[in-house]
């Protein structure tokens, strides 16, 4: 019976999706149970129980187990990452090794004669083998390892040059082409992808190149092999090739871009090289312009908040502003409330720099600087198209903003973003751009701030019981769990997996457009606003730590008093 046969008669498959299965492999040497599980049919640890049980071989969790680094140093480490072997322990001539494939006896036979030791194979999940590779030996330290052996075998006979040299362009690209250096940047680029990352940060120091990831808007180390510095100049031409720049240039900054294809999806890459001390440093922002778009719920919004910015985007026109520092998802934001509203009955028109997602639906612009086609310059052509809403990236100067005013003005829905910490400084700060009050008062509708925290991870949250006189003064504690996460696999350990949204929605009342004809300050707004219902950001932010979405450190470290 095979595989395919008994995970059918295990019902952990159907009979349909295995033919699928087959039927869809790449080519017919791909094994069947990678397919089922690429195509989501199963997951890998069915697939391991079924095959345990057909080899006879014990499944491991590799997490549990404590691997013995004296083993692993035995063993050359490009056979390792080449076979998806982790040796696990050694025992009276033996050496038990954690396989996902069972079946490649090739792979057994070299580890026996370069160990001289018998094999005794167990069953682990790819997955798994490739989180224990890459902690134990870095990302793509098997590239590194192979493109550290061909160093030392071109180097035998070489003089080592201690003058700083200019190399040339040909040069640099011919390194940059390298089969090991294009495989080291992909794997860089998909260990990114596949952490959730947001931005790769490829920074040189004197004595170490460091790669960190921003994963859930914090900086993470990647564990990548010392070695890595020595490829510092192939691995930043290599970006520069993708990316259309001169690679010979290395004393101004430069911005491209490239787009790859990972998982079926296409993704583009943002890329910002800028020369520094030790060489140049490189940071990608990570665009998946087909990730699933979320939903005003699935971003934080609750309770009043959400009626009420429902209530203010279905209007027929006036102008939504939503502030706050950079990445604290203003565009996501925007992009969920368009998601909401568009329909075949409306047109909605966006300018923005650059298109971060394609919304179905939505007829969606970038600006060119270059060319001339500014945030202002896209407004006002807008209006010549007939729009029924209209959303600008952000609102900078006075040009866009009266552009803006005006098109609220004559019947337009506007949405658009402002660099303000709370929602009453957002009205303070168009006044300041040079926009009559009055027309500040009749045009904005609401304005709301926000901040990201990251959200407790669901499969290791736990309760626990606070220390009262450790807890902020402001925070109205009324007993009862608070919750946090342990850390595990699926969390990288970190106890948070992804971010939520807190929120600080400003409706426009009468006595809010009064005041700000007035040109009051920003905190007689804000008082004004607090009676008429409005909850500021921190508070938002306890009632999250309440519901045991997010820690109390996440609120404080976003919010300030």
């Amino acid at each position: 019976m095979t595989l395919g046969e008994m995970l059918v008669k295990q019902k952990k498959i159907s009979a349909d999706q295995l033919k699928a299965a087959v039927a869809a492999r790449k080519d017919p040497s791909e094994r069947i149970e990678r397919t089922l599980v690429r195509m989501g049919f199963i997951n890998e640890r069915s697939v391991l129980e079924t095959m345990s049980e057909l080899v006879r071989m014990p499944v491991v969790d590799l997490a549990q187990i404590e691997i013995d680094k004296d083993i692993l140093e035995s063993v050359p480490k490009k056979l390792l990452h080449r076979r998806k072997l982790i040796p696990i322990s050694r025992d009276n001539g033996s050496l038990q090794v954690a396989t996902n494939d069972p079946f490649d006896i090739y792979a057994f036979d070299e580890l026996r004669m370069m160990t001289g030791l018998d094999i005794v194979p167990v069953l682990a999940t790819e997955s798994e083998i490739n989180t224990i590779l890459k902690k134990l030996f870095g990302v793509a330290g098997g590239t590194i390892a192979d493109l550290v052996e061909e160093e030392r075998a071109r180097d035998d006979d070489t003089v080592e040059v201690l003058t700083e040299v200019n190399e040339d362009a040909a040069d640099l690209a011919e390194m940059a082409q390298d089969a090991s250096v294009v495989k080291l940047v992909n794997d860089l680029l998909v260990e990114a992808i596949n952490d959730r990352a947001s931005d790769i940060h490829i920074e040189p120091f004197e004595h170490e190149l460091k790669v960190r990831y921003r994963i859930d808007g914090v900086l993470n180390n990647a564990n990548v092999p010392p070695q890595v510095q020595r490829f510092q100049a192939a691995i930043i031409s290599r970006v520069k090739i993708l990316s259309n720049l001169n690679i010979a240039e290395k004393r101004v900054p430069q911005d491209g871009s490239f787009k790859i294809k990972v998982h079926g999806r296409e993704i583009d890459i943002r890329v910002s090289i800028i020369p520094m001390a030790f060489g140049e440093g490189v940071v990608m922002r990570i665009l998946d312009r087909q990730s699933t778009l979320l939903s005003l719920i699935d971003l934080g919004m609750q309770g009043d908040t959400l009626d009420i910015f429902q209530e203010v985007i279905s209007q027929p026109h006036g102008i939504l502003l939503v502030t706050g520092p950079t990445g604290s998802g203003k565009t996501t934001t925007l992009y969920a409330a368009l998601n909401k509203i568009v329909t075949d009955e409306i047109k909605v028109l966006t300018v923005e720099d650059p298109v971060e997602y394609h919304l179905p639906g939505v007829n969606q612009t970038g600006v060119n600087l270059k060319a001339g086609y500014t945030f202002a310059r896209g407004m006002r052509s807008f209006l010549r198209h007939d729009p029924d809403v209209i959303m600008v990236g952000e609102i900078r100067d006075l040009e866009t903003a009266e552009t803006a005013v005006q098109a609220s003005l004559t019947g337009h829905l506007v949405f658009s973003t402002l660099h303000t910490n709370d929602a009453p400084s957002a009205v303070t700060r168009l006044l300041d751009m040079g926009v009559e009050p009055f027309l500040v008062a009749s045009s904005v509708e609401a304005v709301m701030a926000q901040r990201l925290v990251r959200a407790i991870c669901k499969h290791c949250r736990e309760p626990y019981e606070p220390d009262r006189k450790k807890l902020p003064p402001d925070f109205d504690y009324k007993g009862g769990p608070l919750y946090r996460g342990k850390g595990c696999r699926e969390c990288r350990f970190s106890g948070f997996a992804g971010r939520k949204g807190i929120f600080e929605l400003m409706r426009m009342t009468d006595d809010l457009r009064d005041l700000i004809v007035q040109r009051v300050s920003s905190q007689k707004i804000a008082a004004c606003a607090k009676k008429s219902g409005l909850v500021f950001l921190r508070d938002d932010g306890w009632r999250k730590v309440t519901a045991g979405v997010t820690t109390v450190e996440e609120v404080v470290t976003a919010t300030k008093l």
